[in-house]
Parts: C-alpha cells; sequence; structure tokens
C-alpha cells in the first residue's frame, strides 16, 4: 500500500539550535517528509524561506545527487560562481561532485519561496563550503555488531588536518 503525504497537511519541524545560530540573511523552515513516507534511498523535505534569505550556505556534496522543484514563488540558483532566476515549476538537478557543483537558492521575491528537496541518501556524505572555505562529513556510522547506530558529524578546514601519525606514540 502507497504511504501518501499532502503537501497542505505537513507541519515544519521544531526550530533547533542550527537554526537559532543562524546569521543574517538566512530563514528557512523545514519538514522532513521522507520518514513520513517510510523512505530508505530518497531524503525528501518540504523548504520554505523567507523573503531576502537563504536556506543553507552555498555547498556541494561529494557523495549525494539533490533535486530542487519549486513549488511556489521566485528565487536566484546559485551554482557555482553563476546565477539564474528560478520560479514555480522550476526543477532543479545538483548532482554530487566540486566546488563546480556547489549551489545555493535565494529567495528574491517578497513571498515565501517554497520548494520540495530530494536527494539521495548515501552515507557518509562530504559537503564542502566553498565560501567560507569549509567541510562536513556526517552519516550513520554503525557499531559493526549491528546493535546500535551513532550518528557522526565534523566541520573543519583542511589547512587544520592533523598528520596521519599525529599524537600516535
Amino acid at each position: 500500500m502507497p504511504k501518501i503525504v499532502n503537501l497542505a497537511d505537513v507541519s515544519f519541524d521544531p526550530v533547533d539550535d542550527l537554526d537559532r545560530a543562524a546569521p543574517e540573511g538566512y530563514g528557512a523552515r523545514f519538514a522532513a517528509i521522507g520518514e513520513r513516507l517510510g523512505t530508505r534511498m530518497l531524503g525528501y523535505s518540504l523548504v520554505e524561506t523567507e523573503p531576502g534569505c537563504r536556506a543553507s550556505p552555498l555547498h556541494n556534496h561529494r557523495c549525494n545527487e539533490e533535486m530542487f522543484l519549486i513549488l511556489d514563488g521566485e528565487g536566484i540558483l546559485r551554482i557555482g560562481s553563476e546565477r539564474h532566476p528560478v520560479r514555480t515549476g522550476d526543477i532543479i538537478a545538483c548532482p554530487p561532485g566540486g566546488p563546480e557543483t556547489a549551489h545555493q537558492i535565494e529567495n528574491t521575491s517578497d513571498r515565501p519561496l517554497r520548494y520540495l528537496a530530494i536527494s539521495t541518501m548515501a552515507e557518509p556524505d562530504v559537503i564542502d563550503y566553498p565560501d567560507s572555505g569549509k567541510f562536513l562529513v556526517k552519516g550513520h556510522l554503525p557499531a559493526g555488531d549491528g546493535t546500535r547506530n551513532e550518528s557522526f558529524r565534523f566541520i573543519g578546514r583542511r589547512e587544520t588536518s592533523l598528520g596521519y601519525w599525529d599524537g600516535e606514540s
């Protein structure tokens, strides 16, 4: 039996600490709907971005592919150094890759911009942030014996990387 979620019935997730710390120019609400659908290989989220704001920094995924379907509103899609107008009905593909695939959607209108974000869920994933020179490694790490599943999240910069033998004796 198929699982069906109507977007009109979706409520946005509570604000977490990550959302509270966002700098000026970022403002979005998220509703994780993939879990409600019971998906395992794809993630689905409804995103609503405030006027003049972005939901996330410019970023690219090394492992996962994303697709966005603009449901309502208009804005600018930034891919690498290029900018493209987007509007209701547009479908955006963001394949995995390096900084040339880095992407960000900005709401340039005076009303909320709503879009459906769909992505593959390969783990772990490495995400680069070209504007700030950061990277994020995230995923869930199985213990090896199948008894637990531990979340892993690390944000860093390449120039602060340790040597392989650092701290070993």
